[in-house]
């Protein structure tokens, strides 16, 4: 029984939090494992592993009954605040053609991920990475991930330094102190890296009404970690490139005037993972917490992970998330219980502008007499394929000006520090391998996200980044045929309902519920700061078209002028779209009337159209919408109705 306040209240606790407890701090059995002579990692290895970073997978495409399974690990990347040196980038590269698919992928967490690293390739790819100023220790698993930042190198934005800086010292604080992943994937060598903030070496020790397990190799995370992963970012005032609301934790650089660091706003409670059919599993927007000094902001870290910690479920893993503590017991009496760790009040949140969503793509001064240049990764996939060579464009680049990257929560990288008397050499660079500018890329795609899902990720029940190119394309056409050509929204889709790439904070959504098979989400704001809503629950990739035509009509005719379609969504409601859906005849979406052709003498069928003016058509779809008539019936009624009154 874990000795926690949550463990009085659960009869029983997961299996992981045995395999946890048995598992001398993170050490067995994946160091035994990695010895023998075998394809891939026992069940209860695999949960110990991703600790270390890393998921075993196998390629689903090439499972034949009877045959072992083609096993295969991904990697990914611990990078707070999207922060690629050179050296590590190259290195990337380089492995993912010695050991990998060929491909590195950008995450939705300003990571890297390599994908198809046999077993037997494991230790030196890690250790590879190590010794190249990166590390995988605490990417998976159930503790702190990847803390996110705004990507942009502003440096004449003291609030954008704050940002990088703190994210970093959040991710130091929270690392896994057990010597495990050193002992097993470097021999026991402890390679060199950036010294720790003296600030944070004194945090992890400070008790701070019993944040800390003194006498413990992990005075944070004590024997069992987490209960389930935790999340955290910081971010500046009016900038959720993080996509602020979806986190655990999200700190909030707070200024005064003159550009000095005050304190930080806090939001906690986020989260976006659910299970199709279990109502008691949802998607969960952060709560606003309150404001805490500068001074205080590693000791409220700890506050709130110690809450989590010592009171989330470890009985149901479904349930072991923050959000749902913050659901189950309110932000009033999470707030009491994170003050008595934190030994003080949190105060009132500080005024802040609107948060919008921000890409920083194409070039932008970064404030230096430098420059930096934002590149769309359509999902995330960096590969040579055709005209297509970013994976080229990026090495030579890298190689020839030694510039560090930064990853954006988008799955989009930064170049930075690059000089002005370089910035042509690059951009020729990039215009010979292919790689379009921003504003050459359609919107739709530019902004889009997609899951890896099929053929590696194990809890995939369907295709995502596969087949999202072709849903996007198929989109864009509809969106022409209904009149509505240059329209742009956030899309994402995954392939099962675990949310990797956030699709319940997009304006439409697509998540994975069979073979071929997909939710339809819609409803969130361009911005991210409110949930989608489900409009329909299972959806055919064939029926896309007729699924979304009269979606899109009722949102060309009844939207408020500049009206986004997630704002228009969420104001009309989902309920209104699916009564005006299921009286919607194809073809509606034109700005006329069409009578009900009829045989001609000599056979033919002749089509008389009837126009009206848009504001007409407005309030006849909005009064067909409330009758539940198709508009070509009122319309009739009306037309007929009328005529007879003249007798």
């Amino acid at each position: 029984m874990v000795n926690t306040p949550a463990a009085t209240n659960i009869r029983k606790v997961s299996k992981v939090e045995g395999l946890k407890e048995r598992s001398n701090f993170l050490r067995e059995p994946v160091a035994s494992e990695l010895l023998l002579d075998t394809t891939h990692f026992s069940e209860d290895a695999i949960q110990i592993l991703k600790f270390h970073g890393s998921y075993q997978q196998d390629n689903r495409d090439n499972r034949v009954r009877g045959q072992e399974k083609d096993y295969q690990f991904m990697l990914r990347t611990r990078s707070p605040g999207g922060f690629i040196p050179p050296e590590l980038y190259l290195t990337l590269d380089r492995l993912s053609d010695e050991y990998g698919n060929h491909t590195i992928r950008a995450t939705t967490r300003q990571g890297f991920q390599l994908h198809g690293v046999l077993k037997k390739n494991l230790k030196a790819t890690i250790a590879a990475i190590v010794r190249s100023m990166g590390s995988t220790l605490g990417a998976c698993g159930d503790l702190n991930r990847n803390v996110m930042a705004p990507p942009a190198p502003f440096k004449n934005r003291p609030d954008y330094q704050y940002a990088w800086e703190y994210a970093d010292n959040i991710a130091d604080l929270l690392t896994p102190q057990t010597g495990a992943y050193y002992e097993i994937w470097l021999d026991g060598e402890k390679v060199i890296s950036a010294e720790e903030n003296p600030e944070v070496v004194a945090a992890r020790q400070r008790n701070g009404n019993g944040t800390i397990i003194h006498d413990s190799p992990e005075p944070i995370y004590g024997t069992h970690y987490m209960p389930r992963k935790f999340k955290c970012a910081v971010t500046v005032p009016g900038d959720n490139s993080v996509d602020l609301f979806s986190q655990d934790v999200s700190l909030i650089v707070i200024t005064d005037q003159g550009g000095e660091l005050q304190g930080f706003n806090v939001y906690a409670g986020g989260g976006l993972g659910r299970t199709h059919g279990k109502e008691e599993t949802f998607p969960r927007v952060a709560d606003a917490l309150g404001y805490v000094d500068k001074a205080d902001i590693y000791d409220l870290v700890k506050a709130i992970v110690a809450t989590q910690r010592d009171y989330g479920d470890r009985g149901d893993r479904r349930h072991a998330r923050m959000k749902y503590l913050l659901e189950d017991w309110g932000v009033e009496r999470f707030r009491t219980k994170v003050e008595e760790y934190l030994g003080k009040p949190i105060h009132p949140m500080k005024p802040t502008p609107e948060f919008q969503f921000l890409n920083f793509l194409d070039w932008h001064e970064q404030g230096d007499g430098k420059w930096f240049v934002g590149i769309s990764i359509e999902n995330g996939r960096v590969k040579d394929e055709g005209e297509f060579q970013l994976k080229t464009a990026l090495r030579e680049i890298v190689e020839t000006y030694r510039l560090p990257m930064r990853l954006t929560p988008s799955q989009n990288v930064l170049l930075y520090d690059i000089a002005p008397a370089d910035k042509d050499a690059i951009q020729q660079i990039l215009d010979r391998c292919g790689i379009k500018r921003p504003d050459q890329i359609d919107s739709l795609v530019r902004d889009s996200m997609a899951c890896p899902a099929l053929p590696t990720c194990g809890l995939a029940t369907t295709e995502s980044e596969r087949v999202m190119p072709s849903i996007l394309a198929r989109i864009r056409t509809l969106l022409d045929q209904v009149g509505l050509p240059d329209e742009h929204f956030i899309i994402r889709m995954t392939g099962c309902p675990n949310g990797c790439a956030r699709p319940y904070l997009a304006e439409l959504a697509f998540v994975g519920t069979g073979p071929g098979m997909y939710q339809v989400w819609v409803g969130a704001s361009p911005n991210q700061d409110r949930l989608a809503k489900v409009y329909v629950e299972k959806m055919h990739v064939d029926a896309l078209e007729t699924t979304l035509e009269p979606v899109f009509a009722f949102f060309k005719n009844a939207r408020h002028a500049g009206e986004s379609f997630g704002d228009f969504c969420d104001r009309v409601s989902v309920e209104a779209i699916q009564t005006f859906a299921a009286t919607y005849q194809p073809g509606d979406f034109a700005t006329v009337l069409e009578e009900p052709a009829s045989p001609s003498p000599s056979s033919t069928k002749v089509r008389r159209r009837v126009t009206v003016r848009e504001d007409v058509y407005v309030l006849l779809q909005a009064a067909a919408v409330k009758q539940g008539k198709p508009m070509s019936h009122l319309a009739t009624d009306a037309i007929a109705a009328y005529l007879k009154s003249l007798g």
